[in-house]
């Protein structure tokens, strides 16, 4: 059975406490989410060995546990993992969706033991959780040394490449365009001082980000307002900002009602997001057949479809389970 849980500020204090505490105490010893993880994988290892095939769920009898960012795409994408998992194993999963921040809190949260697994780019983990430089790097030598170093780092993998690419783009409101003539990213340096650009914590903060944008294409805007990912089409319709930073497979971009424009990256700024899922080596162990299911999200999108789910859920008000399942049985991987 499949719990969907909405993310609240008690339980993100709760994890970013017990985050705190892991990190305090990393001397080399178990931390406390650890060391149960262990306890509970070894304990379901020992009452699964009856001999009996099954898909786990018998030895098993925690939920997964899913995290996703505050995003349309997110929602899609954890609930595909979540039908999946379902499907492949007969274990219960618990979706946890939309928690504030994004990477910079979920990845503590993971840290923790709180969640088993959720949908991440790769630049992003490269740049924000590892610290890295994105330039230079090919896509597959970064994929495989975000592998490396998050076993090494953090007891996480990456599993799969679902297969769009996800990457920023500057987007504006549709009359801040027509009255400053923007059409590419450079022609905002000599209005930027004028205007209001909104953008969400992972974004402002990341070395890859906003810092970059502005150094690259020397913008100085007047006012910066940090906003919630899922807010920011809202925000420039209402007027509140000017410019905000978006993604390529956002539903919004091909929505004639409202009225936004992405701006050419003239100057090639951007960087590949390809999205993966990160999960935790203890619950691949502790949940057999799990990497499996994971699996199962290889290679099955292209940016056009995920752009066309984003638009089903957002603009045509369709339910992010149903588009999530009619897609994976479209493909075959669930049955009607």
């Amino acid at each position: 059975m499949k719990k969907v849980k909405l993310w609240t500020a008690a339980a993100l204090t709760a994890a970013l406490v017990g985050a705190m505490a892991g990190c305090g105490g990393n001397s080399g010893e178990e931390t406390a989410a650890e060391s149960s993880a262990g306890q509970e994988s070894a304990d379901a290892a020992a009452g699964g060995e009856s001999g009996e095939e099954t898909k786990g769920a018998a030895a098993v009898t925690d939920p997964v546990r899913i995290a996703t960012k505050p995003m349309t795409e997110q929602y899609i994408l954890g609930e595909m993992l979540g039908m999946l998992i379902e499907d492949e194993t007969g274990y219960s999963v618990e979706i946890t969706k939309g928690i504030g921040g994004g990477t910079s809190n979920i990845q503590p949260a993971m840290e923790a033991g709180e969640f088993d697994l959720y949908p991440e780019y790769t630049s992003s983990g490269w740049v924000l959780v590892l610290g890295h430089s994105a330039e230079g790097m090919t896509d597959e030598e970064m994929f495989q040394e975000l592998k490396q170093e998050y076993e090494e780092k953090y007891g996480m993998t990456w599993l799969g490449l679902y297969g769009f690419n996800n990457t920023y783009t500057v987007v504006v409101r549709g009359e801040v365009a027509d009255e400053y003539g923007l059409t590419k990213t450079s022609d905002l340096a000599p209005v930027a001082g004028e205007l209001t650009f909104g953008g969400n914590p992972d974004y402002l903060e990341r070395e890859d980000g906003f810092p970059a944008l502005c150094e690259t294409y020397g913008l100085e805007f007047g006012k910066v307002a940090d906003i919630d990912i899922g807010l920011k089409y809202q925000a420039l319709a209402s007027g509140d900002i000017d410019v905000t930073n978006a993604y390529t497979t956002d539903a919004q971009l091909g929505n004639k009602a409202l009225d936004v424009r992405a701006l050419e990256d003239d100057k090639h700024l951007q960087v590949n997001y390809y999205c993966s899922t990160v999960v935790r080596q203890d619950s691949l162990e502790k949940f057999p057949g799990l990497e499996d299911a994971l699996m199962k999200m290889d290679g099955i999108l292209t940016d056009q479809e995920m752009a066309n789910l984003n638009y089903q859920v957002e603009v045509e008000g369709k339910d992010e389970q149903d588009v999530a399942r009619e897609f994976l049985t479209e493909k075959g991987l669930l049955e009607e």
